[in-house]
């Protein structure tokens, strides 16, 4: 999978996006693959290459989308925690858009069904079993779409790597999508969230039917009739 932020996904389509510039450590893509791009469809990679940061040049940021070079380095800049430098090593990927046949659609379908939701009940109550934190987890990437899993680690309290990989279980079920950075509920996983929202909200009225009031004090009378 290649991930792009909304911003950049007419220009991948219509062709005006060819280039991407990566700060990976390796690359993650290579020469005549394929990759998703939710949810604009498949992505084909045509040429990779390392070469320094000072070396992109206007052209080239043109063709990642951006309007200046300054707007592409600033942009690069704010993608990682290390400073970038006319030195930094980055990959050029070459790519263009060869359609929208592998689209995952799964996730934006918003109109569940009774049994699409039982299902769903099901598997979520599955990846709940070790320990409760799909709700939790669902309802922080709610409340900071777009932000980056280390900081919504932090607010969980949890470690990143593993709170990626449950994550990724939510996506395989269509729940959230994920973005360059961060990630966002899916129409899915809205409409999966008051479903859920819906049931809960009985049954916390009727614990409260249940729950006694207090019996009523019983004052001894000071001044009893004899």
């Amino acid at each position: 999978m290649l991930l792009f932020q909304k911003a950049f996904h007419e220009g991948l389509v219509s062709g005006r996006v060819t280039l991407t510039f990566r700060r990976w450590a390796k690359p993650h893509v290579k020469v005549g693959g394929r990759y998703r791009c939710h949810p604009i469809g498949v992505l084909e990679v045509h040429g990779v290459a390392r070469m320094a940061a000072g070396d992109i040049d206007p052209p080239d940021a043109a063709a990642a989308g951006f309007e200046t070079l300054a707007a592409l380095l600033e942009y690069m800049a704010g993608a990682s925690d290390e400073p970038l430098l006319p030195t930094t090593e980055v990959w050029r990927v070459a790519l263009r858009h060869a359609g929208d046949g592998d689209r995952v659609t799964v996730a934006m379908e918003d109109q569940l069904t009774a049994d699409d939701l039982d299902v769903l009940r099901q598997k979520v109550a599955r990846l709940d079993a070790a320990h409760a934190w799909t709700k939790a987890t669902l309802a922080a990437i709610d409340a900071a779409p777009r932000v980056a899993a280390s900081k919504l680690a932090i607010a969980l309290g949890r470690d990143r790597d593993e709170l990626k990989i449950d994550i990724r279980k939510l996506k395989r079920l269509g729940l959230t999508q994920s973005f360059e950075v961060g990630y966002e509920i899916s129409p899915r996983g809205r409409a999966f969230m008051v479903a859920m929202a819906a049931v809960e909200k009985p049954k916390k009225n009727a614990a409260k039917a249940k729950t006694p009031f207090p019996a009523p004090s019983r004052r001894k009378n000071a001044n009893p009739s004899k």
